[in-house]
């Protein structure tokens, strides 16, 4: 699609809201994942404001767009983007992982309106997305499903047995995103001993694995958003095959303190982290 630069500058001030929202929730709660929303925070933005084919006030529209967050431990990036995009208030934000919220650590369909499906194991959710957009083939209809899958996730089984079976039914109606910022909570085991682990590349050459897999593969820079616009044209344009967007990404991005930290995929944020997160938001936001 095409960016002029209002509509730029106003999708980047979105995404800088995503993470203002992410801390300050993650804050509230006392607990909860932050590398893996902050790095998604473009990727989600661009799918909830641009590309995905959804109303909030019709949240089970049976032509709506599918979106389905495998990596599920980033839930309050979602549940950021859906309130940013109208699908619940901005202020439920604040009962992030509480008892008997709607927000919960892990995404629940069964909960809140604008959830294609409850993930948390992870690993667990392309096989759902591939599923619906078979369904959609089966019944003709034209909606497209969109899976973002993260490193640690990408390393389970079940992951792979999906990408064989959706290339085999040329699921070209199912993209899935792989959120790379190459990162995951733990590392590799050493013979150093129990619990000593090495910082090894969480996945390396994912677009020659999935292209072995018989998926169209695309590489991005999954911060830039004429970037981001570009492969999600590029993949549905492709006939025949499903396509996975490697989005290169940072963990933690747009905080200092965090980027390409580790220790940041979950973590307690003090007062000062919250203060510092805060003003570097804000100035990421008069400079646009």
């Amino acid at each position: 699609m095409s960016l002029t630069p209002a509509r730029h500058a106003e999708l980047k001030c979105y995404a800088i809201q995503l993470r203002r929202l992410v801390v300050e929730s993650v804050h509230h709660a006392g607990a909860g994942h932050l590398g893996g929303p902050m790095s998604a925070a473009e990727l989600l933005v661009a799918l909830y404001f641009a590309e995905l084919n959804i109303d909030p006030t019709q949240p089970r529209d049976q032509d709506r767009d599918r979106f389905i967050l495998s990596k599920g431990h980033s839930s309050i990036g979602l549940y950021a983007a859906l309130a940013l995009r109208g699908f619940l208030p901005i202020e439920e934000l604040a009962t992030f992982d509480a008892i008997d919220s709607r927000l919960q650590g892990h995404p629940d369909m069964s909960v809140l309106p604008g959830l294609d499906m409850s993930t948390g194991s992870l690993g667990q959710g392309l096989s759902p997305g591939l599923g619906m957009a078979l369904a959609a083939r089966l019944k003709g209809q034209g909606f497209r499903t969109w899976v973002m899958i993260g490193d640690g996730d990408s390393q389970e089984g079940q992951i792979w047995e999906a990408a064989f079976v959706a290339a085999r039914y040329g699921l070209d109606n199912l993209t899935a995103i792989l959120d790379w910022n190459g990162l995951q909570q733990y590392g590799w085991a050493t013979e150093k001993g129990y619990g000593a682990l090495d910082r090894l590349a969480a996945q390396e050459n994912p677009l020659s694995r999935w292209r072995a897999f018989g998926w169209n593969a695309i590489e991005t820079d999954g911060h830039d958003f004429p970037a981001i616009f570009s492969a999600f044209a590029s993949a549905k344009a492709h006939r025949g095959q499903p396509t996975i967007i490697v989005a290169r990404t940072v963990k933690g991005k747009g905080i200092s303190y965090m980027e390409n930290d580790f220790n940041w995929h979950s973590k307690p944020v003090t007062d000062q982290d919250l203060k510092q997160a805060q003003d570097e938001l804000v100035a990421q936001e008069a400079a646009l």
